[in-house]
């Protein structure tokens, strides 16, 4: 998905307004990873794992995920738990950027392991921006080895 020195973005999101202004002003703000959108927590899970358990390494190298709470299927809580559950994927760092703004459901996911709980404002402009930050922290942030998870 990315080179050695690049995160490789893996958006999760049903909403495709929302994805779409993810994809284009994380673009705008000048990050040229590669980039993957699911439309769903069953589609997460499906990417992540197989009937056996989690499929080759190589393509969990530097990835990001940011994952979106509400979803229809299997929610973005749940994608979170499993992903930090297994020693494989437990160190991908996962964002959460959602609407979602209720205190226990924020206090929730950092309990499930989250690295970072952004909340989607409603308001256009104020999304845009704060996608644009994301983007910019995206840029200089390092991601651990694959693997180098929970014990």
């Amino acid at each position: 998905m990315a080179d050695k020195d690049e995160v490789g973005i893996l958006l999760v999101e049903d909403d495709d307004g929302h994805a779409l202004l993810v994809e284009k002003n994380l673009r705008r703000a000048g990050l040229s990873n590669g980039f993957l959108r699911l439309k769903d927590g069953q589609e997460a899970l499906d990417y992540f794992f197989n009937g056996e358990g989690v499929p080759g390494r190589e393509k969990f190298e530097s990835l990001v995920v940011l994952l979106d709470v509400n979803m229809p299927r299997v929610s973005g809580v749940d994608v979170l738990k499993r992903l930090k559950e297994n020693e494989v994927t437990a160190a991908i760092p996962i964002i959460m950027l959602t609407t979602t703004d209720d205190p226990r459901e924020i206090e929730r996911c950092y309990d499930y392991g989250c690295n970072l709980y952004i909340t989607k404002p409603v308001e256009y402009e104020a999304f845009i921006e704060a996608v644009r930050r994301l983007g910019f922290f995206l840029q200089i942030i390092k991601v651990p080895p694959v693997g180098r998870g929970a014990a």
